[in-house]
């Protein structure tokens, strides 16, 4: 078909990840364009998605696409093979419905919680934990959120599957444990465990190294902070 397909994307940004591993599901062939994930924003990523100037931006035949689960959508219905959405009217509007409450509720109740310190992070903790009870409920006893296979939910879930997991190690702390959400930890090892998605996540290491420095970086400002008040 001569298609021209790109990804604007970041290493260690887990919407862009998403991109990647629907767009192996779909075996659609595709240029990986990496970004810095802070700094520096390309006149390209300006140039296609004015708006947000955030990645990830799918870029097909020359037209952008932005937001990760807006792309998720578009590359569902443009390559029909292997669907990530549910054919189920029903089942497909409780996915979206997951896959929003996931990104408007749950990533930012686990973000503030691990990106905090003290008391801040003492008050995040029950917000945290109830999304995440939220989520353990709606596991039930499936193997994945959408049954057997991999789908448009899981794969929106991939912050919980992998990078609360390298968070919490990074920070020296315990959310997601197993005995706590035990399905959920079940649920995040079969994620990780999924060839396509094993191939399409970042190194843990480097990961973990970069949350690292950034945990010692916001340590060493709240210390700086908190000298220049004596």
């Amino acid at each position: 078909m001569g298609e021209e397909l790109k990804l604007l994307g970041a290493w260690a940004n887990p919407f862009s990840r998403r991109v990647e591993i629907a767009l192996k599901i779909k075996g659609v062939e595709y240029e990986y364009l990496d970004g810095d994930i802070i700094h520096n924003k390309s006149a390209l990523l300006l140039e296609y998605n004015p708006v947000h100037k955030k990645m990830p931006v799918l870029v097909h035949n020359g037209k952008p696409i932005a937001e990760s689960l807006m792309i998720l959508e578009y590359i569902d219905e443009t390559w029909k093979d292997n669907p990530i959405l549910p054919q189920d009217p029903y089942k497909r509007a409780m996915a979206r419905f997951w896959a929003k409450f996931l990104d408007e509720k749950c990533v930012p109740a686990l973000w503030k919680y691990c990106w905090s310190l003290g008391e801040e992070q003492e008050n995040a903790y029950e917000e945290a934990c109830g999304v995440l009870k939220i989520l353990e409920g709606e596991l039930e006893d499936k193997k994945f959120f959408g049954g057997n296979n991999l789908g448009f939910v899981d794969i929106t879930a991939n912050s919980v599957g992998l990078w609360i997991v390298v968070i919490q190690e990074a920070g020296g702390f315990n959310i997601l444990t197993p005995d706590k959400f035990p399905r959920l930890c079940k649920w995040a090892e079969e994620f990780r465990s999924c060839p396509v998605v094993k191939e399409n996540l970042p190194p843990r290491d480097r990961l973990y190294a970069l949350f690292k420095a950034r945990f010692e970086k916001i340590s060493g400002s709240k210390d700086a902070e908190l000298a220049s008040r004596h």
